[in-house]
C-alpha cells in the first residue's frame, strides 16, 4: 500500500462557489478525496494522511506561508511516505512551486503541487485530473523532486518541474513551463518524456559539495523588491527602505531602459547606481546567457548589476528570498544564487 501525505492549503481546489463568490470552505478539501475514491477503483491501495496547516486563497500568500507549509511537512516525517501532495491555488502556484523546489532540493520522495482552475463542484474543473496524475506519479515512482501536474483546457496533461513553472498566461488559467518545455506528459496511465526538454535537464540536479554542507532554514526574506519594467517607469517613485536586494524583471531580450534621453529618473542604470550607494545589490532576470548581448544589458553588468542567467523570474525571486533569508554574507548569497540546485537553470 502506498503512503501519501496530503497537505491542504486552500486555493480554488479547496473552495466552493456560493452566491457568485469563490472562497475557501472547510469541507471542500476532503471533497477531493471523495471524488478520487469515486473515480479510482484501486483507491484502497493508497493510504492518505492529511494535514491542513493553512486555509487561504493563494493570492494572499506571503513568505511566512511557505515557512508554515515546510514546517508542517517536516513535522510529519516526510521520508516515511512514498510521496507528498500539496493542494494549492493557481495565482501564486509558480512561486510556491519554486519555494518547495529549492528548499526540498534533496528530498528523497516526490513532492507534487496540485491545483484546479475551477472549484471541484464545477464539471469543467481540472483539479481531480491533476490530482489523479499526481497520485499516479507517486505510485509509479517516476522521479524524486518537486513537480506540478496540470492539464490546460483541451490539451494533454503536462507534468512541470517545480523550478521551471511560469505563472499562468494573462487572462487565462493555462500553465506552461519556461520556454514551453514541460518535464513529462501523462495520458491517464503512462508517463512519457517531453521531447522538447533536453535530456540533461531531466537528470537530477548536480549538487555542489559546499552547498550540500550548508543547512538551509525555511526562512524567506520579505525584503526582496521586485520591479517590472514598462515604458515610462519612474524610479524616483521607488523607496528603498528596508530593502535587502532588488530583482529587476527584464524584457524578453534581457533588456531594460538605460538611456537618460527621457531623464535620469527613467534609467535603470541610474537606479542601479543609487542602489549601489546604499549597499543594495540589483539582480536582473530573466535572460539567456549567450555570446551576444544588447548594449543596455552590458552597461548594467558593467555598473554592478548581477544577472541571474537562464532562470525564470519566479524562480529567481524565490531563490533570492531564500538566500537572503538564510545568509548575511554576500559570498554565500552569491554561491547559492549561481548554483543549479533544483534543475532551475535552462
Amino acid at each position: 500500500m502506498k503512503q501519501i501525505l496530503l497537505v491542504f492549503t486552500g486555493g480554488t481546489i479547496g473552495s466552493t462557489a456560493t452566491d457568485s463568490t469563490i472562497d475557501t470552505a472547510s469541507n471542500a478539501p476532503f471533497k477531493l478525496l471523495q471524488l478520487f475514491e469515486q473515480h479510482n477503483q484501486n483507491h484502497k491501495d493508497i493510504h492518505f494522511d492529511t494535514l491542513q496547516p493553512i486555509q487561504i486563497l493563494s493570492e494572499n500568500i506571503a513568505p511566512t506561508t511557505w515557512e508554515t507549509i515546510i514546517t508542517a511537512i517536516e513535522s510529519a516525517q516526510p521520508d516515511k511516505y512514498d510521496g507528498i501532495i500539496i493542494t494549492h491555488g493557481t495565482d501564486t502556484l509558480a512561486y510556491t512551486a519554486a519555494a518547495m523546489s529549492f528548499y526540498f532540493n534533496t528530498s528523497r520522495v516526490p513532492i507534487l503541487l496540485v491545483s484546479s482552475d475551477y472549484p471541484l463542484d464545477n464539471p469543467k474543473c481540472n483539479g481531480l485530473a491533476n490530482f489523479i496524475c499526481a497520485v499516479e506519479f507517486i505510485k509509479q515512482r517516476i522521479k524524486t523532486g518537486v513537480f506540478v501536474p496540470y492539464r490546460n483546457a483541451g490539451q494533454a496533461m503536462q507534468v512541470h518541474l517545480g523550478s521551471r513553472l511560469a505563472c499562468s498566461l494573462q487572462l487565462s488559467g493555462d500553465f506552461y513551463s519556461v520556454q514551453g518545455n514541460s518535464f513529462m506528459q501523462f495520458d491517464g496511465q503512462h508517463f512519457t518524456s517531453a521531447n522538447e526538454l533536453p535530456a540533461e535537464s531531466r537528470k537530477p540536479a548536480k549538487q555542489d559539495a559546499a552547498i550540500d554542507r550548508i543547512s538551509l532554514k525555511p526562512q524567506f526574506s520579505s525584503h526582496i523588491l521586485m520591479i517590472k519594467p514598462y515604458p515610462g517607469l519612474d524610479y524616483s517613485n521607488i523607496k528603498l527602505d528596508a530593502v535587502d536586494a532588488v530583482l529587476h524583471d527584464l524584457y524578453h531580450s534581457g533588456t531594460a531602459c538605460t538611456t537618460e534621453q527621457w531623464g535620469k529618473n527613467h534609467s535603470l542604470l541610474e537606479f542601479a547606481k543609487r542602489c549601489g550607494d546604499l549597499g543594495i545589490t540589483v539582480y536582473l532576470a530573466p535572460a539567456i546567457k549567450s555570446e551576444n548581448a544588447y548594449q543596455s544589458t552590458r552597461e548594467l553588468i558593467e555598473h554592478g548589476a548581477e544577472m541571474i542567467w537562464n532562470t525564470s523570474i519566479e524562480a529567481a525571486y524565490v531563490k533570492l528570498m531564500l538566500a537572503y533569508g538564510n545568509f548575511s554574507d554576500k559570498q554565500q548569497v552569491s554561491k547559492l544564487i549561481n548554483r543549479d540546485i533544483a534543475c532551475e537553470h535552462l
